[in-house]
């Protein structure tokens, strides 16, 4: 009568959840070939790369390690929940006070759990953010390359035929062609710092709230084990009866509490700089603002281009360019539309708990 599933019954949003709405589950979570790492993470690590514009294939395989990263973490995730369904069906043979702990400790490891799969789905905003960068990369290619094959042009013609009228057509277009790499390459240079910033903040603001939740779950841990009475006892003697089943409900309680009044205002570790830190820090971000504020007004360079031929939007390019890519449900390149920075909100509606998974005595 005493055994606790779930850690409470309904899940009614947090207070960090109300001030930052939880993103759409991870890509990774569905459609995979290879369940747990191995050949399937080898694979897509070796084979990330491979294919596509030289530009982009870094960022490819950057992207596809963080791929493994996010599966392993959900294998962790699931292999949690697992041990702390385990705990608790191990406990409910051992005596009362023991039986009681270790499944108020399964329904916390089952906590810890779940804030992992929660991670795991804001892990992949970074992850998408950063495949973004990959596809701005990829159109900036054909630019390059425009530019590249025109120079060749005239300097092969230069050699074999130096009076030819062939040269000056082509260095009008070697002009043309270097005005509109120079705005595909300013375009590029703008994205990337706008872009980083933000997958990293998602990231860094993702696991600074996991590690926060988790060292309160680890803090409400070892008050539950000061429930036990390890004293020992002689031969043929009794332990006095067990009375904290209301304690570790209340243990239970105040933890739940931690959790869903925890925002990020009031996380317990900051990072703070020494003082030669804060000073340059503070003068690199004034020198930044000073020249944005003296500087060229740039707020016609990212019109878009009509020469398709120099150009190509990262939306136009062909899948086959980039067959790292073998999940095309999880890494279509060719919607970057669909990236979480175009989505304020997006509620998680896959139900969890423990309730879900009743332990069998």
């Amino acid at each position: 009568m005493h055994r606790t599933y779930s850690m409470r019954a309904t899940r009614a949003p947090t207070a960090s959840q109300i001030q930052n709405p939880p993103p759409p589950p991870s890509t990774t979570k569905s459609g995979r070939f290879f369940s747990r790492g191995g050949i399937g993470h080898a694979l897509r690590r070796n084979a990330a790369g491979a294919f596509g514009p030289d530009l982009a294939k870094k960022l490819s395989q950057l992207v596809k390690m963080e791929k493994n990263v996010m599966r392993s973490l959900e294998t962790v995730a699931k292999e949690r929940m697992e041990v702390a369904q385990q705990l608790s069906i191990w406990g409910e043979a051992c005596d009362e006070d023991v039986s009681d702990v270790t499944d108020k400790l399964g329904v916390l490891l089952y906590e810890i759990a779940e804030l992992e799969d929660q991670y795991v789905d804001r892990y992949d905003q970074y992850r998408v953010t950063i495949k973004s960068i990959r596809n701005i990369e990829a159109s900036v290619q054909p630019s390059r390359d425009r530019k590249q094959k025109i120079t060749d042009q005239i300097a092969q013609l230069k050699y074999k035929e130096p009076n030819s009228p062939r040269i000056v057509v082509l260095e009008q277009e070697l002009v043309r062609a270097e005005a509109e790499s120079l705005v595909a390459e300013a375009q590029l240079s703008n994205i990337t710092r706008e872009k980083i910033k933000a997958a990293y903040t998602y990231q860094f603001d993702a696991l600074r709230e996991h590690c926060e939740k988790v060292a309160i779950i680890a803090g409400y841990g070892k008050h539950l084990l000061e429930l036990i009475d390890d004293t020992p006892v002689t031969p043929g003697e009794t332990r006095a009866a067990y009375d904290g089943y209301e304690a570790s409900k209340a243990i239970i309680q105040d933890c739940e509490d931690s959790l869903t009044n925890w925002v990020a205002q009031n996380a317990a570790v900051s990072a703070k700089l020494s003082t030669r830190a804060r000073t340059l820090s503070t003068r690199r971000r004034n020198n930044i603002k000073a020249r944005s504020e003296g500087g060229h007004d740039l707020s016609g360079q990212d019109a878009p281009l009509n020469d398709q031929d120099s150009w190509v939007p990262a939306g136009q390019h062909k899948d086959e360019e980039y067959e790292d890519d073998e999940d095309e449900d999880e890494d279509d390149i060719d919607a970057p539309s669909h990236s979480i920075l175009d989505s304020e909100t997006g509620i998680n509606g896959e139900t969890r708990g423990r309730n879900q998974e009743p332990v069998i005595a």
